[in-house]
């Protein structure tokens, strides 16, 4: 690699103030005739405390093994050794000579601290372990584990053939339900074949006496041949395994493990919970589930990935469902609805005019089971709110890395940075394939110099607010990665915040191709990768900003979008958002049709609607709506229609302020004078009631009074039916 340790040494430090001690010679063999200066770097760091950062993660294992074995060299446990690849992510480049700012952005991004902790979900596997398929296929796979796990058999159909031994459990039926996850799966099946398998001798006197060959070694009744000649029952006597007349049963039982070797598996959705593998008639995947199963007992953790707000969740209220873009995207089924009306019950009646919203306001949401939940984060991703928060690392963890890569680069000399987002796992396997192509092949131009590589636990855990902050901050364009564990719902929804996030760029005049998804799922999509790396540059901001991303999803896009429209190459005052998935937006209310009612204020969850003490009046902070639709599904008169858009008035002051949809003369209580309700909402009462008896006469001309003047005058005509009485 041709490397300019010099300029290397300057850039670190003039840029992010990271150590750049051990840049003064660069080192070519480093793991093997130069492993000398590894360990004098390593008692370097134990004794100034300074990060040790190695440039190398092809020998990881070795430099780990020479940390050990060095005297004076700090343990890991202590102090950490941070590993960054520059060489198959620029060094190993057509343009590698131009690629000294990427590398010295790649060096201080390493030597950050590492992300805070997060609490863990911890499952416990006993190895119970279920196998779910024919007998010739269980009983094989049973074979290979009985030895490491307590194997239960669950035979559908009858055919193949059972061990003569019991040497584990046996039951025939039809699975009907499977739930659960590692150490917690529950299974529900159904048997209606006469031969009880726990009663079973296995003798294979019903064989031989069955004169149609309806029995077979599996030990179930083919019923479609058999023609109930029963000889069966008859030589079967002394066990009573076969019974006809049997009704149908329905068992359970609860496993730690479940090995589906059956054509299609029992959970449909992309990602199925730890501790179930569906491996069909595949010998290779049969392989490697055994090699999974028998380790799987014990007590195992991963990380809690997401935290949840219920406050800001714009999921339902009052049992009407609103956003449901998480529970959409959630390709392993850990999200559900909560929409019923067991949420803590908040607000005050209030009685002053135009109020009427300030009834109980029962809150709803969503539950996240985090035992099913693989971590992609694509929930915190679409969530509009910023309800759902990605935690490994945290939105604030990840901003100051790309923050600190964005700022070293340009500081360098960089000009327009890509950031190229990809998974830590299959993502990375295709950067380092494609810098070893170019290595080699002259036709392969591998890791342009302007692109960053910036690997994340999932590709859909990175969304709109740090794509656009990063925007704000320098970046030039932003580009996922895809690979094949990506779920059909992770691509639809990057696509759909990439296109809002482009439409407020495009309205801004900074123009279009900042955001695009590139797929390589595998080594022969390396030509593919190779030139969607080389795409020409987009117009970029003209001044870089300096914010930190926020904990807060819609804190860091507003710090974002200041940003934008102060360095905009024109000022626009509305920009028009697809419909799916914009965070942002309005509403158009049919003054014709709203009666001022005010369920739609209850209704809100993120504060956008407000009422008014004084008059019936409906107010909105366009800045606070994320175009859930609570409110346009709760109004009875259907008088609410969102507006997806961005709305930067007045330099964007405006969407912060509150500004009037609807107002009118409030109706004022026939006796007393009190204003109590509006025109429209009396009217549409009365009419409604014109045709009940118990509304006439004075009845009716009390539906035109104050709540406080009703009281007085039921008492005054005591012998009337009190509406309250209804």
């Amino acid at each position: 690699m041709p490397l300019d340790a010099a300029a290397l040494k300057a850039a670190l430090q003039r840029t992010s103030g990271a150590s750049a001690d051990g840049l003064e010679t660069p080192h070519t063999l480093l793991c093997r005739r130069e492993a000398g200066a590894f360990q004098r770097a390593a008692k370097t760091s134990a004794a100034s405390g300074e990060p040790l950062v190695v440039a190398c993660t092809q020998e990881r294992r070795l430099f780990v093994e020479l940390n050990e074995h060095t005297e004076g060299a700090a343990p890991l446990d202590v102090r950490p050794i941070h590993f960054v690849n520059i060489r198959e992510t620029g060094g190993w480049s057509r343009d590698a000579s131009a690629a000294t700012p990427k590398i010295a952005a790649l060096l201080a991004a390493a030597q950050l601290p590492a992300p805070q902790p997060v609490p863990n979900v911890s499952y416990r596997s006993g190895g119970r372990c279920l196998i779910v398929g024919d007998a010739d296929a269980a009983e094989q796979a049973a074979a290979l584990l009985a030895d490491r796990l307590d194997v239960n058999l669950l035979i559908e159909r009858a055919g193949g053939a059972l061990a003569q031994p019991h040497g584990w459990a046996v039951h025939a039926g039809r699975l009907q339900r499977l739930s659960g996850w590692l150490g917690a799966f529950q299974a529900e099946w159904t048997s209606d074949n006469p031969i009880d398998l726990d009663l079973c001798t296995r003798c294979n006197a019903c064989i031989d006496a069955c004169p149609e060959g309806a029995i077979g070694f599996s030990y179930q009744i083919d019923l479609d041949a058999c023609k109930s000649h029963r000889d069966c029952v008859r030589v079967c006597d002394a066990a009573g395994a076969i019974d006809f007349q049997r009704a149908p049963r329905h068992d359970s039982d609860t496993f730690d493990l479940v090995l589906d070797l059956r054509r299609e598996p029992a959970f449909s959705m992309h990602q199925p919970p730890q501790g179930y593998w569906h491996v069909g008639s595949d010998p290779r995947r049969l392989q490697q589930a055994v090699v999974a199963l028998r380790d799987a007992v014990g007590e195992f953790e991963k990380p809690r990935f997401v935290t949840y707000e219920q406050k800001i969740c714009a999921h339902s209220r009052n049992e009407r469902i609103g956003c449901t873009a998480c529970i959409d995207v959630c390709s392993t089924r850990a999200i559900t609805s909560d929409a019923s009306l067991k949420g803590k019950l908040q607000g005050k009646l209030r009685g002053a005019p135009g109020r009427t919203s300030g009834s109980l306001k029962p809150t709803g949401g969503i539950v996240v089971e985090p035992h099913l939940c693989a971590g992609c984060g694509a929930c915190t991703t679409v969530c509009p709110s910023g309800a759902l928060a990605f935690t490994y690392p945290s939105t604030v963890d990840q901003g100051q890395r790309l923050r600190t890569l964005l700022r070293t680069y340009l500081g360098a000399g960089g000009r327009d940075p890509v950031l190229l987002i990809h998974s830590d796992g299959p993502g990375t396997q295709r950067i380092d394939d494609l810098g070893r192509a170019a290595r080699t092949d002259r036709s392969v131009h591998g890791v342009p110099a302007r692109v960053l590589p910036v690997g994340v636990w999932h590709t859909a855990s990175v969304g709109i607010d740090l794509w656009l902050a990063a925007f704000a901050q320098g970046a030039n364009q932003v580009w996922v990665l895809l690979s094949s564990e990506e779920a059909p719902e992770y691509r639809d929804a990057l696509r759909e915040q990439m296109a809002v996030a482009q439409a407020v760029l495009a309205g801004l005049g900074y123009g279009e191709r900042h955001f695009k998804l590139i797929e390589a799922r595998d080594a022969r999509d390396l030509g593919v990768l190779d030139a969607a790396l080389r795409e020409a540059p987009a117009t970029g901001v003209a001044r870089a900003a300096t914010f930190n991303a926020q904990a807060g999803k819609r804190a860091t896009l507003e710090l974002a979008l200041e940003h934008l429209l102060a360095q905009a190459p024109q000022r626009r005052d509305e920009i028009a958002l697809p419909a799916a998935g914009a965070p942002f937006g309005s509403l158009v209310v049919d003054t014709g049709a709203c009666t001022l009612c005010l369920a739609c204020v209850g209704a809100c969850p993120e504060g956008a609607l407000l009422d008014n003490a004084e008059r019936p009046r409906l107010s909105f902070i366009e800045k606070n709506c994320v175009q859930c639709g609570l409110c346009a599904g709760t109004c009875p008169e259907r008088a609410i229609t969102l507006q997806p858009r961005l709305w930067l008035a007045d330099d964007g002051k405006a969407r912060r302020e509150p500004r009037v949809l609807h107002e009118v003369e409030p109706f004022s209580c026939v006796r007393c004078g009190k204003p109590f309700g509006t025109l429209r909402a009396i009217e549409a009462m009365i009419g409604k009631l014109a045709g009940h008896a118990a509304f006439q006469g004075a009845a009716a001309e009390r539906l035109k009074m104050c709540g406080d003047c009703r009281v007085i005058d039921l008492h005054t005509n005591p012998n009337e039916v009190r509406i309250t009485d209804l």
